[in-house]
Order: C-alpha cells, then structure tokens, then sequence
C-alpha cells in the first residue's frame, strides 16, 4: 500500500484517474440522479464534474479534484445570504458536526459550498460512491432549510 504520507507518484495519480473515470462512467450508467459526467480537459487538473437531479435542489454539480495526496469533492450549496447571516452560519456551523466527511465553507462572494476531502491512498469505488452520496444527502437535507434562514423574506410564512 501507497504510504499516506508522502504524495502520489505521477504513475500512480494516473493509475487512480483511470480507476475513478471507470467508477464514474459505471455511477453515470446505473444511478438514476446522476445525470452527466464530464472532464475538465482545460485547467491541467485532474477533475470532474457529476451532474446531479436533486428533488429539495432540482440539479446541481459535484466537482472531484484529484490530487497528488487527496480527493477532493465541492459542490455549491447556495448564494450568499440576504439576511439573517449569523443565524444561517451558526446553523451551518452546528451542522458541520454531524457530517461525515464532509463540511459547510464560504467561497467566493461569500455563497456557501459543501466541500471535503480523503487522502488519494484511500480512493476506491466504495469511497467515490460514498463522498457522491454524502454529498447529494448533505444539499437534499440542508439546501431548503439554509434557503429559508438566509432568504426568509422571500418565504411565505
């Protein structure tokens, strides 16, 4: 086994990119959410991006970064809030607690992502499929609740 600590071999990172197109390409041909799979070919990363039909948000993307010593995964939750911020962060922040593998961030122009990551050496089918579904349960669970406490204005009551 690939010791944690040091960074992948340029070998080994294509050896994993191989594998995690194969997972993809298997995710896009037998889950019904998934939607499309596409490759960032411009940036020189190693990255993805899962279109996914959500039913709290209708369709959104989950981006996979591969890295020399990780994976990392990222999707965009929401803008930033219009009001009722602190409250929306402390409910975020209280949020992060119970989430596997996974935590809420602000990015740019303050819009809130749902982001993690897993050292390259752990990859494997089982681990895409599960950073996948943490992330489509994380939006499903959290995209609604979020919305109303940083949007309620917009909310009837």
């Amino acid at each position: 086994m690939i010791g944690a600590e040091r960074p992948l071999t340029p070998d080994e990172l294509a050896e994993l990119e191989s594998r995690i197109d194969g997972w993809l390409a298997e995710q896009l041909e037998q889950n019904p959410v998934i939607e499309a799979v596409e490759r960032d070919d411009v940036s020189g990363e190693r990255r993805w991006f899962v279109r996914v039909r959500g039913e709290q948000k209708a369709v959104f993307t989950i981006w996979l970064v591969l890295r020399q010593r990780n994976l990392h995964v990222e999707t965009y939750l929401m803008p930033a809030p219009e009001e009722n911020a602190a409250a929306l962060y402390e409910h975020l922040l209280r949020l992060n607690l119970k989430l596997p593998d996974l935590t809420f961030a602000i990015g740019d122009e303050d819009a809130v992502y749902v982001m993690g990551e897993v050292p390259a050496v752990w990859v494997d089918g089982e681990v895409v499929d599960r950073l996948l579904g943490s992330c489509y349960s994380v939006v499903e669970q959290c995209f609604r609740p979020a919305m109303r406490i940083g949007f309620a204005s917009r909310f009837p009551a």
